[in-house]
């Protein structure tokens, strides 16, 4: 277990709350299956996962490409009258303003999106077409950060944070409730690390009803701001530069900080050529496109980087399928297929 930090901790009574508040405003997404997954996964750590399966949570089918909608639908129900009228901020590399954008939009509430100024372009156009208007500024997230706190003092704008927010954290809850509900004697859970949000959700609901459960977070090496402020106690400021966007949180949020720390078994760094290996096995093997950020957890397990014994049910969370689909064969190109010969059985 990761070392506690006695700070903020999103009670489960507040988490119960928001999926009750968000049921039927997102997707209750599926948990698919790959025997082939499980068959590489125990080849490379040596024991081979329950039902001679690997589960997947699908959260690249949730609404807008991304698990993005379940904290951020949260978010925005809370608003005060005041604060809707006024309307929203966020900065993003792209999956989080798309929610807001589409949650705003949804709410009739005015967002502004603020992205760095190489955004993946059909993350941008997404945000527009849902109806925000996007502020593209500097060459990173933490420049557009900056210009987001300059516009949200100019205009008197409501800043939503992309995950480090107790109602953003309750919100993404759902999808380890709804992990519980599906299969129910899960031994371990793999989730993406970029700031925190989701991994903290999931883990917290997870954690707080099955305490057995491990769960376990994956950080691209390139964008490592957790395991780094988990190490040295404090927010740390990085410039990510990992081709997971999705996983490139300039820095971890004293939320998410706490919550991992709590609840998490530990942290495994990726490589991006071995994460996007794990997107190649998606797609080839599963049939499902994630982008790069959507398919770490998958590629730890795949890679066998995550502890797993002989017998244990074992499900990851493939958080977003937004990958900018005119480099994808330039992805697909650059990672090595995993495992050995494929499995005759269909994935």
């Amino acid at each position: 277990m990761l070392p506690v930090m006695p700070d903020d901790i999103v009670s489960l009574e507040r988490m119960r709350a928001a999926r009750e508040a968000i049921a039927g405003r997102v997707h209750r997404t599926p948990l698919l299956t790959s025997r082939t997954a499980a068959d590489i996964a125990g080849q490379a750590s040596g024991a081979r996962p329950a039902d001679d399966t690997l589960y997947v949570k699908a959260e690249h089918l949730q609404k807008t490409g991304s698990f993005k909608p379940r904290g951020m639908t949260a978010r925005v129900l809370g608003l005060s009258d005041a604060e809707r009228a006024r309307g929203i901020i966020t900065h993003s590399a792209g999956n989080a303003g798309q929610a807001y954008a589409y949650v705003g939009g949804a709410a009739g509430v005015r967002t502004i999106v603020v992205m760095p100024a190489d955004a993946v372009p059909s993350k941008v156009a997404a945000c527009r077409g849902y109806g925000a208007e996007v502020v593209l500024h500097g060459a990173t997230v933490g420049d557009a950060f900056a210009e987001m706190e300059r516009l949200r003092d100019e205009r008197g704008l409501t800043f939503c944070h992309p995950f480090d927010d107790p109602d953003v954290i309750a919100g993404h809850a759902s999808a380890g409730f709804e992990i519980l509900e599906d299969l129910p004697d899960v031994d371990v859970v793999v989730v993406g690390i970029g700031g925190g949000g989701l991994i903290s959700g999931i883990a917290g609901a997870i954690r707080e009803t099955r305490p057995d459960v491990r769960v376990y977070g994956v950080e691209p090496t390139r964008s490592m701001a957790m395991s780094l402020a988990l190490e040295r106690g404090e927010i740390v400021r990085i410039q990510p530069t990992s081709i997971a966007d999705g996983l490139g949180a300039p820095f971890a949020g004293r939320w998410t900080m706490a919550m991992c720390a709590r609840y998490l078994e530990g942290i495994v760094l990726l490589d991006d050529a071995t994460i996007l290996s794990g997107m190649r096995f998606a797609l080839e093997r599963m049939k499902q496109v994630l982008e790069p950020a959507g398919a770490a957890a998958l590629a730890a397990v795949l890679t066998g980087r995550i502890p797993i014994r002989d017998g244990e049910r074992v499900c990851v969370v493939a958080s977003g399928g937004n990958v900018d689909v005119t480099r994808l064969g330039e992805f697909i190109a650059a990672a090595e297929p995993l495992g050995a010969a494929p499995s005759p059985a269909p994935a």
